[in-house]
């Protein structure tokens, strides 16, 4: 009877299971001859009961095993032969198992043993503190066992060696590395290598290559059937990294043409309006500020202004840290726009957030008259459509929209969820950008013209990330504070230390300034309400009860919170207890001290944008994240030892996962399937200079020579970035 696999979740040969098929992955080698759509039972050494079995994981044709690709390996290498072996090198020696045994130390552990009979002679593996191997290994089965040999009492014994279970006809030493695939309920290792390896023979020959051989060359990648073996048969460390690293390139490189596609297509659809105001315009727009922009700024809004000169839609990017001042470059765009008869929009992804940019707009524009392109004054109105206003005041508002007389418009995902008829809408900024999606960008134009865009966010990211995931967007960063501004003094409050750090809370209170208490975000249950309400409630009773305490989270009605936070800023509260409802756009300069309870259940970038909150006005800002953890916790450390936000960002990159960082996870993109952002960031560069080059020479990828990186891009990312017109 043929060795069998030990069940898929064991812990020495097993995986997660991944989607059916791995649909989307980077380069499925294509239908070049009937040979990769070969069904896999066809293929001596698979079989109908293992093609069965391989099919629960979407592995039917030969195309579709190619691309199951390993999710590890392990080592194999070294000598296989028992007399050869030498004390302290890595071996793996293959043999039938003639006896197991367990029991238990004198320690309390429990030790399994396993007995293997090779050609010369016996090997014992040795594993503590793992019981359940014992019913993993049986009498007359064959293994392979990897690891550092030892002699002990004149006879080699391996410590916690890696383990292969062999079919009756299943060779020992296919590879030296060898490959771990991902696996479902009922299929085992051995099914998956088998049919793969029959894939591989089947596929000889049969492989078209998406990069021209200078292609090849120039970026170091290996052709494509190289690259297969490589992954899936690999000789060496350096061969997994070389066939890995032609896949990840061939991804990336295929993210960024779609992405480039994805823009290319909107321009050539597409003209946006020239907005090209007079040369004394931009100072007069610089003069309605209250202060002097920073170069940084001044830098940054020139792009942007230079940009909308084009017919072509503008579509840039624009990050900075907190408080950079990147909501005052966006108004001078806006009132670029404004001011030679043009509409601007700025959508927020919050009405909280929406009604703070009507605020700074009014209060920017308030009691300043500014002249248009005809010598018009220009209104400070601002409109608002948010999706919690009455039917009434909703129509009036569309319909000066749509006759032109408001030219600035601030709203929130209402604006792409029922777009109004614009009457010359120029320019959109989308504050927040990951919130909203990728191909929600579109949805605002209208008959055949398509607005210049601007989207921002506060969560700054480096820019080889940045290139990965916005390879669409050009890129501006305000890296520079403006003048005066302080950064937040930050400490950590251990429970020993909370009573003391509400004594000194309370005092800088009693001194002017205003307060916030930020608690974990609320959950669905009612029991997560309660714990805020009961925050609420225990903090007026107990250290902040000679305040005036205000509650905010976000399943409150828009109003209610709307008019909480503007008693919060007229100074009619002292402290807003609230979740991170407040982490973005609440700017109440007077706020400066902030108290962050349970601060291990946020995100780094997150907790620095809380922090944000406290670095608005001129007096320092102070924060103390409470946390009842008694061990060291990096990610608190690390806020708590910096205030640079791109630092703080590379960590929280590294802690957590670029799809948590920028909502990668909402986006609307399929997920990488081989590359890693945070990883790959460097060749994700590459592969973008490359997508560059590849589309100057050709716009749309047309002609036969291009026909089949046009079908793998628009088979992988055609749905999802919306390039239906390509190919």
């Amino acid at each position: 009877m043929p060795a069998q696999d030990p069940p898929a979740d064991s812990p020495t040969d097993a995986s997660p299971h991944r989607e059916p098929g791995n649909a989307g992955l980077p380069a499925p080698p294509g239908p070049s001859s009937p040979g990769l759509r070969a069904k896999l039972e066809w293929l001596p050494g698979v079989g109908s009961r293992r093609a069965e079995r391989l099919a629960k994981l979407g592995l039917v044709e030969v195309r579709q095993a190619l691309v199951h690709f390993p999710r590890d390996y392990k080592d194999f290498t070294g000598s296989h032969s028992l007399d050869a072996i030498v004390a302290g090198e890595h071996a793996a020696v293959a043999g039938e198992v003639i006896d197991v045994g367990s029991r238990t130390t004198i320690t309390g552990k429990t030790m399994v043993t396993l007995l293997l009979a090779t050609p010369a002679g016996p090997l014992r593996g040795i594993w503590f503190g793992m019981p359940f191997l014992a019913k993993r290994f049986r009498v007359g089965s064959r293994v392979v066992l990897a690891g550092v040999p030892r002699q002990a009492a004149g006879s080699w014994e391996m410590a916690h060696p890696e383990v292969r279970y062999l079919d009756a006809d299943e060779a020992s030493e296919s590879s030296p590395w060898l490959a771990v695939y991902p696996l479902t309920d009922g299929v085992r290792q051995s099914d998956v290598r088998m049919g793969v390896q029959a894939a591989l023979a089947a596929a000889e020959g049969q492989l078209q290559e998406t990069f021209r051989p200078d292609e090849l060359d120039a970026r170091g990648l290996l052709p494509i059937h190289e690259a297969f073996r490589a992954v899936h048969l690999p000789a060496s460390r350096e061969e997994i990294d070389a066939g890995r690293r032609r896949f990840i390139y061939q991804e990336l490189y295929m993210l960024q043409l779609a992405l480039r596609l994805h823009r290319r297509q909107a321009e050539v659809a597409h003209q946006a309006p020239v907005i090209a105001p007079a040369a004394d315009v931009r100072s007069r727009i610089e003069g309605v500020f209250p202060f002097p922009l920073t170069e940084a700024q001044r830098r940054v809004a020139g792009e942007i202004l230079t940009d909308m000169t084009h017919p072509t839609p503008m579509q840039r990017l624009l990050q900075g840290d907190v408080g950079s001042g990147k909501t005052a470059v966006a108004v001078v765009a806006l009132l670029a726009a404004a001011l030679t008869g043009h509409q601007g929009v700025i959508m927020a992804p919050t009405e909280l957030l929406a009604r703070q940019h009507l605020t700074t707009l009014e209060r920017i524009l308030g009691g300043r008259q500014l002249m248009d392109a005809a010598g018009e004054p220009l209104s400070p109105s601002v409109e608002l459509l948010i999706g919690g206003q009455t039917k009434a005041v909703r129509e009036a508002t569309l319909a000066r929209i749509a006759q032109g007389t408001s030219r600035l418009i601030v709203g929130t995902q209402a604006l792409v969820a029922s777009p109004p008829q614009f009457h010359r809408l120029g320019l959109v900024v989308i504050d927040e950008q990951h919130r909203f999606g990728v191909v929600q960008r579109a949805r605002l134009q209208q008959d055949g013209c398509q607005p210049h865009t601007l989207v921002m966010t506060a969560t700054p990211i480096p820019r080889t990330v940045a290139h990965a995931l916005y390879g669409d967007l050009d890129l501006s960063t305000i890296d520079e504070q403006p003048p005066g501004r302080q950064p937040v003094q930050t400490y950590r409050v251990g429970a020993q230390q909370l009573e003391r750090w509400w004594g000194f809370y309370c005092k800088k209170l009693r001194e002017g300034r205003r307060g916030y208490v930020v608690v974990p975000a609320v959950e669905e249950s009612e029991s997560g309400l309660a714990s805020i309400d009961s925050a609420l409630e225990e903090l007026a009773n107990g250290p902040l009860e000679a305040f005036r305490l205000g509650l905010v989270h976000g399943r409150l009605a828009a109003d209610v919170k709307h008019a909480i936070m503007e008693d919060f800023r007229r100074g009619r509260i002292d402290v807003i207890v609230a979740t991170s409802v407040v982490e973005v756009g609440i700017d109440v300069p007077e706020a400066t001290i902030m108290t962050i309870l349970d601060a291990d259940r946020f995100g780094l970038a997150q907790l620095h944008q809380l922090r944000g909150r406290v670095a608005r006005g001129a007096t320092r800002g102070i924060c103390g994240a409470v946390t009842q953890a008694s061990a060291d916790h990096p990610r608190l450390q690390a806020f708590v030892d910096t205030t640079d936000g791109f630092r703080l960002a590379e960590i929280d990159l590294i802690q957590r996962g670029p799809g948590e960082l920028v909502g990668t996870k909402q986006s609307g993109v399929p997920p990488l399937c081989v590359a890693d952002i945070l990883r790959d960031a460097h060749v994700a560069t590459e592969a973008r200079e490359h997508a560059i080059a590849t589309l100057a020479a050709n716009p749309f990828l047309e002609g036969d020579d291009l026909s089949r990186l046009r079908k793998l891009v628009v088979r992988r990312w055609g749905d999802s970035l919306d390039l239906g017109g390509i190919g």
